[in-house]
């Protein structure tokens, strides 16, 4: 098999509208302007989905986090705490990067993430 990209990321819901108003007015990331449940990080294309209306069963995606690449760690989650967003625990230092994790209304894991060591 070839493979030639990653075409999307697919985030379950049980509330398409809800986690498009998250990602979209919460979080602040651009929508798709042909697809309504459809939005970008950067490059990468994630589509909303509800299992449920398609004959699957709904679970939260858990330990495979979306990391959202921030420039700053600290101010990020102050404005998503300001704005009602709970962290799971304090940023984490690697030693190359830091990160902070939450989840989104449908208890899919998510990380804030800003790389602050050079690539070697």
């Amino acid at each position: 098999m070839t493979t030639f990209g990653l075409d999307f990321i697919a985030i379950p819901s049980q509330d398409a509208e809800r986690s498009r108003s998250f990602y979209v007015d919460t979080l602040g990331l651009r929508p798709d302007d042909r697809a309504r449940f459809e939005f970008w990080v950067g490059e990468t294309c994630c589509g909303i989905w509800e299992p449920d209306r398609v004959g699957r069963t709904f679970a939260p995606q858990r330990n495979g986090h979306l990391a959202l690449g921030v420039d700053d760690v600290a101010a990020a989650r102050a404005e998503l705490e300001a704005k009602g967003i709970a962290f799971l625990g304090d940023t984490f230092d690697t030693g190359v990067c830091h990160m902070a994790f939450f989840r989104d209304p449908d208890g899919n894991d998510l990380m804030l993430h800003h790389r602050y060591a050079p690539r070697t």
